[in-house]
């Protein structure tokens, strides 16, 4: 059953979204050339922790960290490590914060330095899809109409959209239904209702749609070894339309 949040509870997960876009925007500023994915993970449990709120991710089904940070042709949940960035890479940082009981979950992608042109495409049509898709997010609308709004941009831009992966609900929990597809048909799925929360989250490659997971049991990597892209925003539906959460307040950093 889809979760109906009150106002009170909403605003808890604007609060704990808040928090993960502040860690966002904290990476944003640290990504460069021959700083290691642990450093980035570091500042971000760092940040997370002097908001008074805990990551979510760290232990979550023994994660072992606060951030998933997955390079090039990782898709997602890769895990941080002594890996330093390299110039050329792009970077994807997926963020998670609970405090007050609630939940809120973003993720970006960055380039680091001079980056070839596809990067900087695929870049661009997930970060629209995903806004694409946020636009669909209103009372009355179906499910699908998320989906296929992210789909149908993504491939129009010669990319392939992850389907082993999906968005998801999200509140007291970090994961809840409804799950979030991001292709589809627009009139399948529930139909949306002012007071749901859910974080939405094109996974898009440069090549084939076709993902598998190393054997870290974590990491998931494009098959054929392309590039990949991942932006997610937490969002609630409300009676004006879609209201976007993780966006860093005007106290984080810069």
């Amino acid at each position: 059953m889809v979760a109906i949040r009150r106002q009170d509870e909403i605003d808890k997960i604007a609060e704990s979204s808040r928090i993960v876009g502040g860690a966002l925007r904290l990476v944003k500023g640290m990504v460069s050339d021959g700083v290691t994915t642990r450093q980035l993970n570091d500042a971000v449990e760092e940040y997370i922790r002097s908001q008074d709120a805990e990551p979510s991710f760290k232990g979550y089904r023994g994660y072992p960290a606060s951030s998933c940070i997955s390079i090039n042709d990782e898709v997602v949940h890769g895990i941080p490590s002594d890996r330093a960035l390299r110039n050329g890479d792009i970077v994807s940082v997926d963020v998670g914060a609970y405090k007050n009981g609630y939940h809120g979950d973003g993720a970006w992608t960055f380039p680091v330095g001079d980056v070839e042109a596809n990067a900087i495409r695929v870049m661009d049509a997930t970060r629209e899809a995903l806004m694409r898709g946020i636009a669909q997010a209103r009372p009355g609308a179906r499910l699908g109409e998320i989906s296929h709004a992210i789909q149908q941009y993504a491939e129009g831009e010669g990319f392939s959209v992850v389907r082993m992966l999906v968005g998801h609900g999200i509140g007291r929990n970090l994961h809840e239904d409804p799950q979030v597809p991001n292709f589809g048909h627009p009139a399948e799925g529930p139909h949306l209702a002012a007071g749901m929360v859910m974080a939405i989250e094109p996974m898009v490659n440069v090549g084939g749609l076709d993902v598998y997971t190393r054997e870290d049991e974590w990491t998931v990597v494009t098959r054929d070894h392309s590039l990949s892209a991942h932006f997610e925003h937490t969002v609630a539906i409300t009676e004006e339309g879609p209201r976007i959460l993780t966006r860093p307040g005007p106290g984080d950093p810069e």
